[in-house]
């Protein structure tokens, strides 16, 4: 614990000022596998860490992202919605997302359930495959709707980077999720 109100009072102050959905700009200090850390203009210092302003991996982007260094690098410049105040750790917790357009949702717009689409593989789990059907739009074909005869494992079928035609089965805005089907996408054989 970084210490309460009696040992940072300027910080503490400053973070229990900030509401949700202000918007904070700064610059970021420093990259971690876990996240970003933005040294913000206004307010204090950290104590402790390089920046007062903290932005989570998934927070800096729409679209799924290996490392945080994928889409910020050290000294630029940002801007992020303020999300919440983490007192355990004395810092704001910012999403640079929040401020960019949802490609989802203007996926959504263009397309509609049965519509077929052309996709590549992206990953394989247990329960199904992922398949990238438009720039930084994933849906999951479930293993069931893989294949017209049901197969142990999404191996069997399919490998990542293989190109495949798949049906849209339902579009979930809310929770952003694409469901598809490839068995669905192949013509009756009768």
């Amino acid at each position: 614990m970084m210490g309460g109100r009696s040992e940072n009072p300027e910080l503490w102050t400053f973070l229990e000022a900030l509401h949700y959905g202000q918007l904070l700009s700064g610059t970021v200090a420093a990259i971690e596998r876990f996240g970003v850390f933005v040294a913000l203009d206004e307010g204090p210092g950290h104590p402790v860490f390089p920046g007062v302003g903290f932005v989570t991996v998934p927070d800096l982007s729409w679209r799924r992202i290996e490392a945080a260094s994928d889409v910020v690098r050290v000294g630029q410049r940002v801007s992020g919605e303020f999300l919440q105040f983490d007192t355990w750790n004395l810092e704001a917790r910012l999403s640079l997302r929040a401020l960019l357009p949802d490609p989802f949702q203007a996926f959504a717009d263009s397309i509609a359930v049965g519509r077929k689409l052309r996709g590549q593989v992206t990953k394989l789990v247990p329960f199904g495959v992922f398949v990238q059907v438009a720039d930084g739009i994933e849906g999951l074909v479930h293993l069931r709707e893989l294949t017209r005869t049901p197969v142990p494992a999404p191996s069997d079928a399919v490998q990542v980077g293989d190109e495949v035609t798949v049906v849209v089965t339902e579009i979930d805005r809310e929770r952003r999720r694409l469901a598809l089907s490839r068995r669905q996408a192949s013509p009756e054989h009768r």
